[in-house]
Order: C-alpha cells, then sequence, then structure tokens
C-alpha cells in the first residue's frame, strides 16, 4: 500500500540518517519498523491490567501549560510516585515515576497526550500484569 504523509523536512533528514547508519535497506523499511514499534508500544499500554509501574517521558512548552499540568498531577497523585523536572529554555522535560492501576496509568498517559503544548509522550511500562492470553503468547516468544 502506498500512502504519503508530511514530515518536517528536518526530522525527514534525521530520519534518512538514523535508518542508513543502522544498515537498513531502505526508508520505507524503516518506517515499516518504526510503525511496528509505535503499534507495539500502544498495544502493552492498552493490554497491561492490575498494578503497574511505568515511567512517563515527556517535554512540553513550560508557559502555555504549566497550570494545567499541575491540574493533571494533582488528579493523579495516588498513582504519581515521584517526578524529575528539567528546564531547557522555554521547553522543559519531565519524567513521571508511577505505580497503580492500569487503567489510571493509561488515562495519565492520553490526557498527557491532550495538551498541544506537550511534544512527545514516551511510556516505559517496568512491571506490568498481563492477562492470560497475552502471558501465554509472551511465554512462547521467550
Amino acid at each position: 500500500m502506498r500512502t504519503s504523509l508530511n514530515v518536517p523536512e528536518e526530522m525527514l533528514e534525521e530520519f534518512d540518517q538514523t535508518w542508513q547508519a543502522e544498515g537498513l535497506d531502505s526508508r520505507s523499511r524503516a518506517l515499516r519498523e518504526a510503525i511496528q514499534e509505535y503499534v507495539e508500544s500502544h498495544h502493552r499500554l492498552e493490554q497491561a491490567s492490575g498494578t503497574v509501574a511505568a515511567t512517563v517521558v515527556f517535554d512540553y512548552a513550560h508557559d502555555e501549560i504549566i497550570e494545567s499540568l499541575h491540574d493533571v498531577q494533582h488528579e493523579f497523585q495516588s498513582e504519581i510516585d515521584t517526578t524529575c523536572h528539567v528546564h531547557h529554555g522555554e521547553w522543559c522535560l519531565e519524567t513521571v515515576f508511577c505505580h497503580g492501576p492500569a487503567e489510571r496509568i493509561r488515562e495519565l498517559v492520553y490526557r498527557l497526550k491532550d495538551f498541544d503544548a506537550v511534544g512527545r509522550v514516551s511510556v516505559m511500562l517496568l512491571r506490568a500484569e498481563q492477562r492470560s492470553e497475552s502471558h501465554s503468547h509472551s511465554d512462547s516468544q521467550s
């Protein structure tokens, strides 16, 4: 299937340098792999159940969002263990260490992604219970 997309030139240049440095044979293959990683990451978050531990890393425009961000962090204070915040001029980088019900962690992630002033949200599940069908599938891959 062919498709087209709009990508900022600087991002495309960096993407091309990355896949070429890794020795991949084409931009198409690199895009397929990037899409697959995105899908797998999303599915892992969606399939998590029970209690999870996770880190959520995101960047944002400080002045545009700080009050709203504080409101969200207060709303999820039961799930947020601690945060690490770094200023980079007008932009900030934040890491949120979470522990709690998978549904609440998902909700936190999606709330952060809803803000226009948030550039990117990356989640790493560190500990997660998996549903029985997902668990048996992952066991067969080990």
